[in-house]
């Protein structure tokens, strides 16, 4: 009887490593040469205290990618995190916005790790469990072109919602292209691609 316990100790510890990483450890980790998601972006929004209303607004918006960029650009003085972020960043955090909200009413977690996943979040736990991490990050291409991929016999396993597949496609073409210089030795994936 005693392996029953062990069994079921050893299928958490499974998956837990399949699990999201924490927000707090993906800057510290092997992979922040990655550029952070929404999520994180979002998160760092929420731990600068906004004032409320500005953030019942972002999780009750619901835009366009575009339409995020403009309202994110007009709340930078009442969102002072939103000031410290590069254009690729804002960009990659209204992409997050426009797949993702509005949160049911009231919803905005207060631990930011209970954000929903974002594209780079779907690229370590999709992509990495199959290949080197490398192959998908240094390559630059159109969002038809990931969803191509996603949608091929080898990808259509992966467990994505049709929307996620775009969410993760969106984020690379943001955030994919990573020059091979940037990448830790120990992760160049020797040439490989799609």
């Amino acid at each position: 009887m005693r392996f029953i316990p062990l069994l079921a100790v050893a299928a958490a510890a499974m998956v837990a490593v399949w699990l999201p990483q924490p927000l707090n450890a993906q800057s510290d980790d092997v992979f922040a040469f990655i550029p952070v998601g929404g999520r994180t972006l979002l998160a760092n929004v929420i731990a600068s205290h906004p004032p409320a209303d500005e953030m019942k607004a972002l999780a009750a918006g619901k835009r366009t990618r575009d339409e995020w960029v403009s309202y994110l650009k007009a709340h930078t003085t009442a969102i002072t995190a939103l000031q410290s972020l590069t254009d690729k960043e804002l960009l990659t955090l209204a992409d997050y916005l426009s797949f993702n909200m509005p949160l049911p009413a009231n919803q905005m977690p207060t631990d930011a790790s209970k954000l929903p996943m974002d594209g780079r979040d779907f690229a370590l736990e999709k992509c990495e469990g199959c290949h080197v991490i490398t192959v998908v990050v240094t390559q630059s291409r159109p969002k038809e072109h990931w969803l191509g991929t996603l949608h091929k016999p080898s990808h259509i396993g992966i467990k994505l919602t049709e929307a996620q597949r775009e969410q993760l496609a969106s984020y690379l073409v943001l955030n994919a292209g990573i020059p091979i210089d940037q990448v830790p030795e120990e992760l160049r994936a020797g040439g490989a691609s799609y």
